[in-house]
């Protein structure tokens, strides 16, 4: 089959042969991978900010005050997601230059070789302020990794899924998400059940060190795919696109912008409810393990609404189950933060469930919305940066914010009133945008 066939397949199927075209030995590999691949990188990104959570204040920031050393914890954390639009725009530019596929491998190759040397990191007590150092470096390049993690998956199965199921194939790099935060959030619930000289001395490290495993093993089914044949239409311009990142601020500023608003509001959801949370819960007086077990099983939760909101956006358009999300989101906002405040895991449980639910329903049709605003020859790269922005404006710096929100005079209703118009403001720029989700993706301008 020629690259111009496959692309008539994968773009015009008949509705009656479209569920077929997942069901190919090709297709199950290429999403397999996109989901395996994601959920790893996830798992390594997101095993950081529970660590950052409930060790890294106590292991490599020492001489601080409680306050202090969780502001300095979440500092790192934020480090990380600061460096993910950098990942996006490097790993875009020769995604849409050379590849995805290759992209792919390099991005988890980075990956597991930085989480598993956060494992063998020494404690400040050992070496001092090199101990902090190292590890906001490893997380720069954790951030730089996952940066260029999500275009590659999320497109890769795009750009080959039939036009009536992009939405759903698309998701399978952000179920990948929910997937690797339980698998992380269980191996350190697991830890925790150490004494506590133990678990600070060893235990906290063993979840990273098993990244090493995990990479190898997605590596082998991530080796196997295709590269996505709508770039290879493209590969002779390559030339042509000697920045891809130019071309999208430039001819593509809107589309950037909306795709950013549309990822805030998940983003924001989870840097609160999945790590702000579980520091605020803890400190409360909720029993860690306990805190843990619940945010793994809302992960699993998370992972339900994904599945079913990708499918509903394939049905009725990537908008209407954005905005429904986000207007949920919203009436949520002040019983999530009151159930956190409690300092039970019942309550936290409660809150964490609510939220992930909401925000698979908003991941769902992200993948998609977002690379439908840019077309084929900068979809790595806009989409990229635009997702990783997203993240970092979101998740990375939503724990701080509400950290210094919550130690001033505002408070709880401060913290709420700031949250509802981050999520009105997301909500105002999804009802703007266009919905491509019927458009062929060869011809999106």
């Amino acid at each position: 089959m020629t690259t111009q066939e496959t692309l008539s397949s994968a773009q015009d199927t008949p509705p009656e042969q479209k569920d077929a075209s997942l069901n190919t030995p090709h297709m199950r590999r290429i999403l397999t991978s996109s989901f395996l691949g994601s959920a790893i990188e996830y798992y390594d990104f997101l095993l950081y900010a529970t660590s950052a959570a409930i060790v890294f204040h106590q292991v490599f920031f020492v001489n601080l005050s409680p306050v202090m050393a969780a502001f300095a914890s979440f500092g790192t954390l934020a480090a990380g997601y600061l460096a993910r639009p950098l990942g996006g725009m490097i790993f875009g530019h020769f995604g849409d230059r050379l590849g995805r596929k290759k992209m792919l491998v390099l991005s988890m190759v980075l990956m597991g070789v930085a989480t598993t040397s956060m494992g063998l990191l020494p404690s400040a007590a050992s070496i001092g302020v090199l101990a902090p150092m190292l590890l906001i470096t490893l997380r720069i390049v954790q951030g730089i990794s996952v940066g260029g993690e999500w275009g590659g998956a999320m497109l890769i199965a795009l750009e080959q899924a039939p036009g009536g199921k992009r939405g759903f194939a698309a998701s399978f790099a952000n179920m990948g998400a929910p997937a690797g935060a339980a698998l992380a959030t269980v191996a350190m619930s697991i830890a925790t059940l150490l004494p506590d000289e133990q678990f600070l001395a060893w235990g906290w490290r063993v979840p990273f060190l098993l990244s090493a495993l995990l990479v190898a093993i997605a590596m082998v089914v991530r080796l196997r795919v295709q590269e996505s044949p709508l770039f290879q239409q493209f590969e002779e311009k390559a030339d042509k696109r000697r920045m891809p990142v130019a071309e999208v601020f430039r001819f593509h500023p809107r589309q950037l912008t909306l795709g950013v608003l549309a990822g805030i509001a998940q983003f924001t959801m989870a840097g609160m409810v999945t790590v702000w949370a579980v520091s605020e819960a803890v400190a409360n007086g909720a029993d860690k393990t306990g805190v843990l077990n619940a945010k793994a099983l809302a992960a699993f939760v998370m992972l339900l609404t994904t599945i079913i909101s990708a499918r509903l956006c394939d049905r009725i358009g990537r908008k209407k189950v954005l905005a429904a999300g986000m207007i949920l989101t919203i009436i949520a906002v002040f019983p999530i933060l009151y159930l956190t405040s409690l300092g039970t895991v019942s309550g936290y449980a409660v809150a964490v469930i609510l939220g992930q639910g909401l925000q698979g329903v908003m991941f769902g049709p992200l993948g998609a919305f977002i690379a439908e605003l840019f077309p084929t020859k900068v979809r790595y790269t806009g989409s990229s940066v635009a997702f990783q922005t997203a993240s970092t404006v979101g998740a990375g710096f939503s724990p701080m914010v509400a950290t210094a929100v919550m130690a001033s005079a505002g408070g709880m209703f401060l913290l709420g009133g700031i949250w509802i118009g981050v999520l009105a403001l997301c909500l105002l720029g999804v009802l703007i945008s266009v919905d491509s989700s019927r458009k062929n993706l060869a011809h999106i301008a």
